[in-house]
């Protein structure tokens, strides 16, 4: 859903249009009737990586370098 504000309203009501952002919805904010700008939340913040999660879970099926034949000048 957009939602239109002209720009003054905006500037006296931006912490209630920001608490109101959803994610399906934004504002949209105008001066002299053209859009200038468009609010919409982010989204939600993810957890931080933790290193070594993933240990054990990769299986080496080879144990030899015929993979990395020609590219040996990128290996110096």
């Amino acid at each position: 859903m957009t939602k239109t504000v002209e720009l003054d309203v905006a500037k006296a009501t931006l912490c209630e249009l920001v608490a109101g952002l959803t994610s399906n919805n934004e504002v949209v904010i105008t001066k002299d009737q053209k859009p200038v700008a468009r609010l919409v939340a982010t989204s939600a913040a993810t957890a931080p990586r933790v290193p070594g999660l993933m240990k054990g879970k990769l299986t080496v099926l080879a144990e030899d370098d015929e993979h990395l034949d020609g590219f040996e000048e990128f290996m110096s």
